[in-house]
């Protein structure tokens, strides 16, 4: 399976405490620490490897952005990360269809409900 260079995951919302308990299982990642306005971050290790992690808060129209910058985590692709945060987490998560190419459709998104769920979206940007 192909492994991206780093991963990155939409969630509809957070829950502090829910989310630095499964990253701190995942990838043993301390609480998550304030890196300016809304952005915090931790840093996780999978395998030997660091895995800088970064939460940015109200990213794309009410959703987080939760970006892993290591292909050394437990999820090789974003769908992964996304499943896996779904079922953990118990809300909507958002992704990229694939690893994003120039003339890829940019606003279709993969979108992950808690129950298993999945569709293909429109997610234009907003600009927000």
């Amino acid at each position: 399976m192909e492994r991206y260079p780093d991963i990155e995951i939409y969630l509809a919302r957070i829950e502090p405490e829910a989310l630095n308990a499964w990253l701190g299982d995942a990838i043993d990642a301390a609480p998550m620490a304030s890196a300016g306005k809304h952005r915090w971050r931790t840093q996780g290790r999978h395998g030997g490897a660091e895995i800088p992690v970064l939460l940015i808060e109200k990213a794309a129209d009410g959703f987080a952005s939760l970006w892993l910058d290591s292909g050394e985590s437990p999820w090789p692709t974003d769908a992964e990360f996304a499943r896996a945060a779904a079922g953990r987490l118990g809300c909507e998560v958002r992704c990229s269809l694939g690893g994003w190419q120039p003339g890829d459709a940019p606003d279709h998104f993969l979108q992950v409900l808690p129950d298993g769920g999945e569709a293909t979206i429109d997610w234009p940007d907003s600009g927000q």
